[in-house]
């Protein structure tokens, strides 16, 4: 299924991020995608379901959450963090700033997959496991 991606501060992610990037309340925080309830549907996930998010630069996978800001069918949330870093691009198209909003975005069911910690995620993407 397609969605467009948007990321963002989140009152929980930054509470976690005070505490340290490393630990489960940081992972739980960040390391999920809120769906409208109908793409939920679509999709054929339940709330805490693994999902794999994948894009032109990176795929990664998160836990599935009903957003709570529903009807928006089409368009998915992640809190930013290492997870969200995984599918926003590099490119800044000379403003300095990488495009957090407006991703295209494939979701797929990635039931029984496991959501990576922090340090695991950073390893794998940068080459160090």
């Amino acid at each position: 299924m397609e969605v467009t991606l948007i990321t963002g501060r989140t009152v929980a992610q930054g509470e976690e991020m005070e505490k340290g990037k490393t630990g489960e309340g940081f992972k739980r925080a960040c390391a999920v995608i809120e769906l409208d309830p109908e793409d939920m549907s679509r999709l054929g996930a339940y709330e805490g379901d693994e999902v794999r998010v994948e894009t032109d630069v990176g795929e990664v996978v998160v836990v599935a959450k009903k957003s709570r800001d529903a009807p928006h069918p089409g368009v998915a949330f992640m809190p930013l963090g290492p997870w969200a870093n995984v599918v926003v691009g590099e490119g800044t198209a000379s403003t300095g700033m990488p495009p957090f909003k407006g991703i295209k975005a494939r979701l797929t069911l990635a039931k029984g997959e496991r959501v990576l910690s922090a340090e695991e995620l950073v390893a794998r993407v940068y080459g160090k496991e």
